[in-house]
């Protein structure tokens, strides 16, 4: 097991009990996850059987299984995970929901099992240290003609740039073009990640045997989450901004920028 991915694990494990507050549930992350949601919704079937990737805190796993699926929730943090099970029990959702403390690493162990599809939300994946290698497994465990649906990290996020730009924070701008996996902090402790432009994330998929259905920026024109201090004091400038996003965000060449993007990928048969 590598350093990264202990350093990684512990990161969020120790922000597990306050992870559905401002760390990772505010109004701005609120937005990405709702759109994440609904585009589920549209591709694909109420009652088939899901793989969450990257549960964290079980938000996720508890909204779509009221919704009518049936999830199985994996996540590298056993704090996360816990948090999930207790969200599921106190919901009465036993039934339609299962989870299991796996890292993306160990994706292979859930075989011989198939799911109708796998979603992950704002840039779980973002964490995978050999993506080729993650993308065959999971092509292994989706049914012919699945689905996944799942929010990713961006490279471009002009947000970001005239922040760290103004502050004259050179280094920080360029941090989301490194071609490797970078250190980020979190909560005094490190998550490596590795930011993508859509094609370079898609890549992998497509090699394994996926096909790409649609893109669209998350957070293009609204700032991304770590500037909910601003959104709150100019609410009104913002919800005009999702506006924006709302409807440019899937445009070509603006659809690979902004804090995120939604990608919908099928397995090809």
């Amino acid at each position: 097991m590598s350093d990264l991915l202990l350093d990684t694990q512990q990161a969020f494990d120790s922000i597990a009990q306050e992870y559905d507050g401002v760390s990772g549930n505010n109004a701005l992350i609120q937005r990405m996850r709702n759109r994440l949601m609904l585009t589920i919704k549209q591709n694909i079937p109420y009652g088939q059987h899901l793989l969450d990737l990257g549960c964290g805190t079980g938000l996720d796993a508890q909204y779509l299984a009221q919704a009518g699926y049936r999830i199985t929730a994996m996540d590298w943090s056993e704090q996360m995970v816990q948090r999930t099970k207790t969200r599921i029990v106190n919901a009465d959702l036993q039934d339609r929901v299962e989870t299991k403390h796996l890292g993306f690493h160990q994706i292979h162990e859930l075989k011989p099992e198939r799911f109708d599809a796998a979603y992950s939300d704002l840039g779980a994946l973002n964490c995978i240290e050999h993506m080729d290698d993650f993308a065959e497994s999971l092509f292994g465990l989706i049914r012919s003609n699945g689905k996944m649906v799942v929010s990713v990290i961006g490279r471009i996020c002009p947000w970001e740039w005239m922040l760290y730009i103004s502050k004259r924070q050179w280094q920080r701008a360029r941090l989301r073009a490194a071609p490797e996996m970078v250190p980020v902090p979190l909560n005094g402790k490190t998550v490596w990640t590795h930011y993508f432009a859509p094609g370079e994330f898609a890549h992998s998929f497509i090699k394994a045997g996926f096909q790409l259905v649609s893109v669209r920026a998350l957070g293009l024109f609204v700032p991304p989450p770590y500037m909910i201090g601003f959104a709150e004091r100019h609410a009104g400038v913002v919800n005009f901004l999702q506006q924006l996003d709302d409807r440019f965000g899937a445009w070509p060449i603006l659809r690979g920028w902004g804090d995120h993007f939604l990608l919908v990928m099928q397995r090809r048969d």
